[in-house]
């Protein structure tokens, strides 16, 4: 019988050494692309993303989050403003409530303290404060946001005037007058002391700023409802309508430090 081919081929082989590697079967089944591309693309090739890591994303397009909260903010609001004004017009039943706090606050605190708290928000008292502060930030640069400040303060008594003439609400202690809601007073500290502080904050920090005024417009609106002047919710009305001339006025600081920076 004639040797087979395979029979030749190991007929060579003792048996007692190693089995030889074999090359080139370890390709033999690598699939192979088209477009002659290999099928895996190394890690050290891999386009870099915008960031610079290898294989980031790109960050979806969109509307920057601190934009939909002001919106947001705004609406709501307006909103709770105009449920306020229209118990006022319509003598709801939310005006009771507010009738039974107010008479229950009223000259608990001596009439001098309360005074004195209610006139930090006069025109003469709060103004200067908003002017220093916007003549300052027009001086680093910030002449967006000190126009937006000064805007804003114009505004106040260009609301304030006709809804006190629409609504025609008494006072606590002035049953027989008409014009309290809502109250300007209030109005006149929120915007003047907040507006000095988003003004002030990129140089002077955040914190007291803030905190500064936060307590000149509580102690104002505090003073004004137990001193007998307005009622609460001529205060809460003030603080719902002003809150979105004060978000204007922080998106126009923050625009001019994104262009400046």
């Amino acid at each position: 019988m004639s040797e087979t081919a395979r029979s030749r081929e190991t007929g060579g082989d003792t048996g007692t050494g190693l089995p030889q590697r074999r090359t080139g079967h370890a390709f033999a089944h690598t699939p192979h692309r088209s477009d002659s591309r290999p099928p895996q693309t190394p890690r050290g090739v891999r386009q870099p993303g915008p960031g610079g890591r290898p294989g980031t994303i790109p960050p979806v397009p969109g509307r920057p989050a601190t934009l939909s909260g002001e919106v947001a903010a705004s609406a709501l609001c307006a909103l709770l403003f105009a449920l306020i004004t229209w118990q006022v017009l319509v003598r709801g039943p939310l005006l009771s409530w507010d009738a039974r706090l107010g008479g229950a606050l009223v000259r608990t605190v001596p009439d001098a303290v309360t005074e004195a708290l209610s006139d930090l928000g006069n025109v003469p008292v709060a103004l200067p404060v908003l002017l220093l502060a916007a003549a300052y930030a027009v001086r680093r640069g910030n002449r967006r946001g000190a126009a937006a400040a000064v805007v804003a303060m114009a505004l106040v008594p260009a609301l304030v005037v006709p809804l006190k003439e629409w609504t025609a609400r008494p006072g606590p202690l002035e049953p027989w007058a008409a014009g309290y809601f809502p109250s300007g007073h209030t109005a006149t500290a929120f915007v003047a002391y907040a507006g000095a502080a988003l003004l002030l904050r990129p140089y002077a920090g955040r914190v007291w700023p803030t905190a500064a005024a936060l307590v000149l417009t509580g102690a104002t609106a505090v003073g004004l409802v137990l001193r007998g002047f307005h009622w609460p919710l001529d205060v809460l009305a003030s603080l719902l309508m002003c809150t979105p001339l004060l978000l204007a006025v922080r998106r126009s600081c923050r625009s001019t430090r994104r262009s400046s920076g």
